[in-house]
């Protein structure tokens, strides 16, 4: 399960050969989430709302480098580390 990025205690990752729809999950202490590139959307689990807000904010600006390592990771098992949110 490679880390993409950490940032306040979020913990962003993606799996290898993952199902559709691209998605990446969080952890937050004890919460757990999957939530989908294209919209952003809570596909399963729960977030604290200020969490949900910062993570959604942090993917709308990597959007286009979540896909790619969505796509790198079914493909070759390659991916990228994402900027934290600052």
């Amino acid at each position: 399960m490679p880390e993409i990025s950490r940032f306040l205690g979020i913990i962003i990752y993606m799996y290898f050969n993952e199902h559709n729809p691209p998605h990446f999950h969080v952890k937050y202490n004890d919460f757990t989430a999957i939530i989908e590139i294209d919209n952003f959307a809570v596909l399963a689990g729960v977030l604290p709302g200020k969490v949900l807000s910062l993570v959604i904010e942090w993917a709308s600006a990597h959007q286009s480098d979540l896909l790619n390592n969505w796509k790198t990771l079914q493909k070759t098992g390659d991916f990228h580390k994402i900027e934290p949110l600052v």
